[in-house]
C-alpha cells in the first residue's frame, strides 16, 4: 500500500469547547487548514457555547503530562501551541515539557478571559505564566486587556517591553478590544524591532478567533517560517476565517476555518461580501 508523505504534527495544548468554536476544536481546525495535523491534549473541560462560558473544569496534572509526553514520543511534533491553561497547578508541567524538548517553538495564546469577559484564569495563574512560563516560550499572542493584565500596565509598547523582559522571545498584541474603526495587531520582537498590521474591523463578535490566530501561527512555525512571516500569514488566514464565518448558534459567530472546502448545500458560505 502506498502511503502519501506524513504531513508535519503541532501539539496543540488546551480546553476543550463542546461548541467547537475555541480550544482545542479551533486549534485542530486551523492546523489542518494549513496542511498539517494536530496532536491534542486538554487542559480543561468547559460548559461553554457560542453564548459564553459557564464553568471550567481543568484537568489532573499528570495526566496533562503524561498525554503530552506519549504525544510527543510517538509524533515527534514540530511546534506546540498552548491556549487555555485553566489551573496554576499545570504550569510546572508545562515547563517540564518545553524544557524537555528546547529545540521546538512555542507558542502560547494566554487565554485570561473568555470572549464575553468571564475570566478564565486567577492571580496564582497569571503569577505563573509571568514567573515560569513566559521565558519558556517563542511568541505570546494576548489581546490588548490580556497583555495590560500580564504586564500590569496600559500602554501596549510598554506592555510588550515588559513581557519580552519576562522571557517571551516574541510578543503579538492584538487590537480587536480596542476602541478603533480597524484592528492593529503590532508583533515586538528582539532589538526593539516592531511591526504593526491593520485589519478592516469586521461587524459581529467572534468565538475563537485568538485560538484560530495563535493556532495559525504555530503551524506556520511547524511549515519552517520565521516568526515574522509566520505572524503574517496567520493574520491573513485569520481574517478571512472570521470574513467567512458560520452563524452555528445564537450567540458568536464561528470562524470558518476550513473556508476553501464547499459550503454545506444550501446554505452561504459565510458573512463575507
Amino acid at each position: 500500500m502506498h502511503l502519501n508523505p506524513s504531513p508535519p504534527t503541532v501539539l496543540c495544548i488546551g480546553g476543550h469547547d463542546p461548541s467547537g468554536g475555541a480550544g482545542i476544536g479551533a486549534d485542530a481546525e486551523a492546523v489542518r487548514a494549513a496542511g498539517a495535523f494536530a496532536l491534542t491534549v486538554i487542559t480543561a473541560l468547559t460548559d461553554q457555547d457560542t453564548l459564553g462560558v459557564r464553568a471550567v473544569y481543568p484537568q489532573p496534572a499528570a495526566q496533562v503530562e503524561a498525554q503530552c509526553r506519549a504525544q510527543i514520543a510517538d509524533s515527534a511534533p514540530a511546534a506546540i501551541k498552548i491556549g487555555l491553561i485553566g489551573d496554576a497547578r499545570l504550569v510546572p508541567v508545562l515547563c517540564a515539557i518545553i524544557d524537555a524538548h528546547p529545540g521546538l517553538p512555542v507558542v502560547l495564546d494566554p487565554v485570561l478571559a473568555a470572549g464575553a469577559g468571564r475570566p478564565l484564569a486567577d492571580a496564582a495563574l497569571v503569577d505563573a505564566l509571568l514567573t515560569q512560563l513566559l521565558r519558556r516560550i517563542t511568541l505570546v499572542t494576548p489581546n490588548l486587556p490580556e497583555a495590560q493584565r500580564l504586564s500590569g500596565t496600559a500602554d501596549a509598547p510598554e506592555c510588550a517591553r515588559r513581557l519580552r523582559a519576562a522571557g517571551a522571545r516574541w510578543v503579538l498584541i492584538t487590537g480587536t478590544h480596542e476602541e478603533a474603526p480597524a484592528v492593529t495587531n503590532r508583533l515586538y520582537g528582539a532589538d526593539g524591532a516592531e511591526e504593526s498590521r491593520t485589519w478592516p474591523r469586521l461587524p459581529g463578535d467572534y468565538h475563537g478567533s485568538g485560538c484560530t490566530l495563535a493556532a495559525a501561527i504555530a503551524v506556520r512555525l511547524a511549515l519552517g517560517l520565521p516568526v515574522p512571516a509566520a505572524v503574517a500569514a496567520a493574520q491573513t488566514y485569520t481574517w478571512t476565517s472570521l470574513a467567512r464565518a458560520w452563524r452555528t448558534g445564537c450567540g458568536q459567530l464561528t470562524p470558518n476555518r476550513l473556508f476553501d472546502l464547499p459550503a454545506p448545500a444550501g446554505e452561504d458560505a459565510g458573512t463575507a461580501p
